[in-house]
């Protein structure tokens, strides 16, 4: 299994309010098996170490944006023959420059992350039940968690029930000192069911909850102010399906969110996970994703460049945070895996990010935006034992 951490260091970096530990969570609960295979949960024969490493760059027409270098080493350990302990530390170098406004007016930035994520994991014959921690600190920004997850199987071990809960706290003093030890909680909700419906197909759905309560504001952009509370909605389902003619497996996926700041998206993943001679797996991907503005989202007026339009003399919330505007976002990239002898893993991930504001279905996108891309590179190595 890969390190989540290094996968969702890139969003916790730029975007504060992204809940690191609610994906942490969601991701251990709903993890999908390949068809053919059971949902019962057995205590993992042998130990694993692994080692990540993730190159990601951000960018604008004339402009570099963020830059992140992030290391993550893994270690999980079974015990008792009941028992698995597993910890993630997690080290990002950030730089680069953020807009303060729209695209316009970058302001330099450098900054390092160290994250530990921390579970225990109790299997019964029916299910298991996962306590996990997690503690992030930055220059700026102090995160610290707590989740709960569990799982439960039916008699026929083709049904998994799932649910859990994690609470996160944060703490922020931006170097501006804009505010001092501003404090911000979340609370994570999820419940889903993993259903297998033929030896080729695995369905599982999921609904999530987050509560969050606290200062959800951007201290380093002008004209940033956002409501002190955040609730989110989102329901997931995935569908995995074997191919017995070439041994490859295809998983598709469909997410909703909604929140209580007019936010609305839709992402459509597809992936096609294909065997190789001598012991190589070729993964392609494709997401398209799109979402709707917030609602006090300030739309950019090309006409006013370089000086950023203001928020109406009687808003009460505004932002000009192009991540709260409205767009689409188009991601391609595969990943290759080889293994070597029995113990050795070795993978190598690409993927390369677009967003446009008329990638929008309907040309509903924001306007004023200029284009933005991504590119990561993520190199990995895994030993069990």
């Amino acid at each position: 299994m890969e390190p989540q951490s290094v996968e969702v260091a890139v969003a916790a970096i730029e975007n504060k309010n992204f809940t690191a530990l609610g994906c942490a969570m969601m991701a251990a609960a709903v993890s999908l098996p390949m068809p053919g295979s059971a949902l019962a949960e057995a205590v993992p024969e042998r130990g694993m170490v692994g080692l990540k490493y993730l190159d990601y760059q951000e960018s604008q027409p004339g402009d570099p944006r963020i830059k992140v270098q992030a290391t993550a080493f893994t270690a999980m350990v079974p015990v008792a023959g009941e028992w698995t302990l597993r910890s993630t530390l997690t080290s990002d170098a950030i730089s680069g420059a953020s807009p303060v406004y729209h695209t316009t007016a970058l302001q330099k930035m450098r900054d390092r992350r160290n994250a530990l994520d921390a579970s225990v994991t109790r299997y019964f014959p029916d299910g298991a039940l996962t306590l996990g921690a997690s503690y992030s600190t930055e220059t700026d920004y102090l995160s610290r968690g707590l989740s709960v997850v569990g799982r439960y199987s039916n008699d026929s071990k083709n049904t998994t029930w799932s649910a859990g809960i994690g609470i996160l706290r944060d703490t922020i003093n931006p170097v501006n000192g804009i505010v001092e030890n501003a404090t911000k909680s979340v609370t994570d909700l999820m419940a889903g069911v993993t259903q297998v419906l033929t030896p080729n197909d695995i369905v599982q759905v999921n609904l999530g909850l987050s509560l969050g309560n606290g200062y959800f504001s951007d201290p380093y952009k002008v004209y940033d102010s956002r409501p002190e509370d955040h609730n989110r909605n989102t329901a997931l389902v995935r569908w995995n399906h074997h191919l017995e003619s070439t041994r490859a497996t295809a998983r598709l996926s469909y997410r909703y969110y909604s929140d209580n700041w007019g936010i609305r998206s839709h992402t459509l993943g597809a992936e096609y996970v294909q065997p190789m001679g001598q012991d190589w797996t070729v993964t392609p991907l494709l997401r398209y994703y799109t979402q709707s503005a917030a609602d006090f989202y300030v739309e950019a007026d090309p006409s006013t460049d370089p000086f950023p339009p203001n928020p109406a003399p009687d808003a009460i919330y505004s932002t000009e945070d192009q991540r709260m505007s409205a767009f689409g976002a188009i991601t391609w990239g595969f990943k290759l895996e080889r293994k070597l002898g029995a113990d050795w893993l070795l993978d190598f991930k690409f993927e390369n990010y677009g967003q446009r504001a008329n990638w929008r279905p309907a040309g509903g996108g924001s306007t004023g935006l200029l284009p933005f891309n991504a590119v990561s590179y993520q190199l990995g190595v895994s030993r069990q034992f």
